[in-house]
């Protein structure tokens, strides 16, 4: 059984982007770069993340599925300064408009068995460990697919949309509610069969675990971890900066 791992990296990452009001420094300010290429202890978010599977034994691959105009320059980088992120066969690969678009697109490039497990990781998730690398998937390997989910904490309000807000509808018990995390593993032809009968039927899924749930098939959870966090917003780069230096102390 070999692990392959992709990471969907062609986001824009718009809700890390300032406010359209905020002013510039210049008429001529340069393009800021997208949250998987921001910079956490000088190094970018993305390098991080792989940095976390290029050193867990059982990776066999790895695929980032990056935009078209990025792979050439991010190739380069990771020759010239990471090149210990070379040594699990590190793929690049161009990503589309979506997620779901992204790893068929990585998914395409694997020479995976049918029974060969199938990591899916946010490119911006850093902070995973090991333990929950390998939870996802041994539980992939026993069920089919797996998530790493962390319990919810705050009280959870089903709400219905109305022209004048949101108005409540029903309290969700806490205990039946988790915070889907990545990374999400599967069994390759699990994964491939959700795939091409989302793709057949034009469904575009959250992420790939709805797409196994769609199909019928029983998703497991094991524990994730509050500090796996998805750096989205400028205040979640303040904390990462936080765990960062908590994680090399």
């Amino acid at each position: 059984m070999k692990v392959f791992v992709i990471v969907p990296a062609a986001g824009l990452g718009t809700r890390m982007a300032p406010p359209s009001g905020a002013p510039s420094a210049g008429r001529a300010r340069k393009k800021a770069p997208t949250k998987q290429f921001k910079e956490l202890g000088g190094v970018p978010i993305l390098v991080h993340t792989l940095r976390k599977f290029a050193a867990t034994p059982s990776v066999y691959e790895i695929i980032v599925a990056l935009r078209k105009d990025e792979i050439a320059g991010f190739r380069t980088q990771v020759e010239k300064q990471y090149p210990e992120i070379l040594s699990k066969r590190l793929q690049m690969v161009e990503g589309g408009e979506h997620r779901q678009d992204s790893v068929a697109s990585a998914m395409a490039r694997t020479a995976a068995d049918p029974e060969d497990i199938v990591l899916v990781h946010d490119a911006v998730r850093p902070f995973v460990t090991p333990d929950i690398i390998g939870n996802v998937i041994e539980a992939a390997h026993k069920h089919g697919a797996a998530i790493a989910g962390w319990p919810a904490v705050d009280t959870v309000k089903q709400v219905e949309r109305t022209a004048d807000g949101a108005l409540i509808k029903a309290t969700i018990p806490r205990a039946s509610i988790v915070m889907a995390q990545t990374p999400q593993g599967f069994r390759y032809s699990i994964l491939k069969k959700a795939f091409d009968d989302a793709l057949a039927d034009g469904f575009l899924g959250t992420d790939e675990a709805s797409l196994i749930e769609r199909a019928g098939l029983p998703v497991a959870v094991v524990m994730g971890s509050p500090r796996n966090i998805k750096i989205t917003t400028p205040a979640d780069m303040e904390l990462a900066e936080f765990y960062l230096k908590t994680e090399t102390q």
